[in-house]
């Protein structure tokens, strides 16, 4: 597979180092000399300093041969040219480009749809869109959106969920075993990875648990607060929260968790649900944005202050909160804001962090749900260069192991087989699937039989099962 990323950035390096692991054939394009000199450090590729929107440039470095572009400079401009440029003369290659832009976003969305019912090319020529912005609110509001604080990994069409917790010591997890869990409760808790300071891993049902072991639990959505309670977390509703940031990521995440004006900014991206009996701060440093995020959520408290000032804190009582979302594009103050919060009251705390080393050290001193966006927004590029029976791509671990929402092939050789007749190299577990005709996933067993289109979602390790998961129609 031949991917061409336009943009040296964090994350076009870290999707072509991601890329370079798997072997792929990848090409990385910068105007910026500076920038190409330091990717070329870090990365096995080919490198150019070039102007990704020039065709000339992307023939020169075999454009004809790509299978994907990817265009992920700093301008929505640059990107959609970019992918328009190609369209006009290759559109048998696969166009991906990174939007920022709600109003490009949303209007170039509702035109691939009427262009794809009439059977015409999408606007630009973009194939698919990856927007940042949306991609990581998604993830903030997931993290607590049934009335608990958790990270979670959420299904479409499914209400299962993966819910990561925190085994806490004397909890009634704490020295059990996996084939035990029966015994204390009678929901049904799959637990689906163990991760500690060493390692992580899909566990057996001789595994025990200890405190301080992260655990990623299959478990239906209103099943998540009983699950924290058995981890030791103690039962507390949410009535009180706060919001760091009434940036692009802040208005988004506000505008999912309480009643907002109906603007178009977010009409076509969320439906917003019905008002919640809560109470909302907006903390915004910068004076425009304050404004209007007051004008937008005029049931919240909106302080145009810094939330760094001395006393602050104090004297608005952040501390009495029950969450803190985190959602500035300064990570830095974010982890340093929600350690603070956490180090003087009982408060839950939704970081947002650069990427998956930071959410590591973030979690290490006592953040409870930490969305590393850069690795969320690679994830969702890497969904679309997975292969065509590939929905979406969630990894996990820095990489070791992903999990994978893909539907069977009819040509897949797993087609007519039973779940308990397939042969993974290495760890590999069906977590759900959804048959053909039926609306709702659920968990399936040995004798659950494989047919064309089959949706499943699937938990494996990345390196040991390439050759595997290829049967499944996942190019790596």
């Amino acid at each position: 597979m031949k991917v061409i990323i336009i943009g040296a950035g964090f994350t076009g390096t870290e999707l072509a180092k991601r890329l370079i692991s798997e072997g792929q054939d990848v090409v990385l394009i910068d105007k910026d000399e500076e920038t190409i000199r330091h990717a070329s450090n870090r990365l096995d590729c080919m490198l150019l300093q070039a102007n990704g929107n020039n065709l000339n440039v992307l023939e020169e470095v075999g454009i004809e041969t790509a299978d994907f572009l990817v265009a992920l400079t700093e301008s929505d401009e640059l990107n959609m040219i970019s992918c328009s440029l190609v369209d006009s003369v290759y559109p048998q290659v696969v166009k991906i480009a990174r939007v920022r832009n709600s109003d490009y976003y949303n209007d170039i969305g509702i035109q691939s749809k009427k262009n794809a019912e009439k059977n015409r090319r999408p606007p630009y020529g973009i194939d698919f869109m990856i927007q940042p912005d949306l991609e990581a609110a998604e993830a903030i509001v997931n993290a607590i959106k049934w009335d608990t604080v958790s990270e979670s990994i959420d299904f479409e069409g499914s209400d299962y969920q993966i819910a990561s917790v925190l085994v806490k010591k004397d909890s009634a997890l704490d020295g059990l075993a996996i084939q035990n869990l029966k015994s204390i409760t009678k929901k049904q808790f799959l637990a689906v990875y163990i991760e500690n300071e060493k390692t992580a891993y899909i566990p057996n049902g001789e595994a025990i648990f200890q405190a301080g072991d992260r655990i990623g639990f299959l478990t239906k959505d209103e099943d998540v607060e009983s699950l924290l309670q058995l981890a030791g977390e103690e039962k507390k509703t949410i009535r009180k929260i706060a919001i760091l940031g009434a940036g692009r990521i802040g208005n988004r995440v506000a505008g999912r968790l309480m009643q907002a004006k109906k603007k178009r900014f977010f009409s076509h991206v969320f439906s917003v649900p019905q008002k919640l009996r809560k109470e909302f701060a907006i903390i915004e440093k910068d004076g425009q944005l304050a404004k209007n995020a007051a004008e937008l959520f005029p049931e919240a408290t909106v302080y145009k202050a810094d939330i760094s000032d001395e006393g602050f804190i104090e004297e608005e009582g952040l501390q009495n909160y029950d969450v803190l979302i985190a959602s500035t594009h300064n990570h830095e103050l974010n982890i340093v804001t929600a350690a603070y919060l956490k180090s003087i009251g009982d408060i839950k705390t939704v970081c947002l962090v650069t990427n998956a080393q930071y959410a590591k050290i973030a979690n290490g001193i006592g953040i409870d749900v930490a969305i590393p966006i850069k690795d969320v927004v690679i994830d969702a590029i890497m969904s679309h260069l997975r292969g065509k029976s590939i929905s979406r791509i969630h990894t996990l671990f820095e990489g070791e192991m992903e999990i994978a929402e893909l539907s069977v092939l009819k040509d897949s050789p797993f087609y007519g087989k039973n779940l308990k007749d397939l042969s993974a190299e290495a760890a590999f577990l069906v977590l759900l699937i959804k048959k053909e005709k039926e609306l709702l996933y659920h968990i399936p067993t040995g004798d659950t039989k494989l047919f064309a289109q089959d949706s499943l979602i699937v938990l494996y390790d990345r390196e040991k099962n390439k050759e595997f998961m290829q049967g499944f129609g996942v190019k790596q």
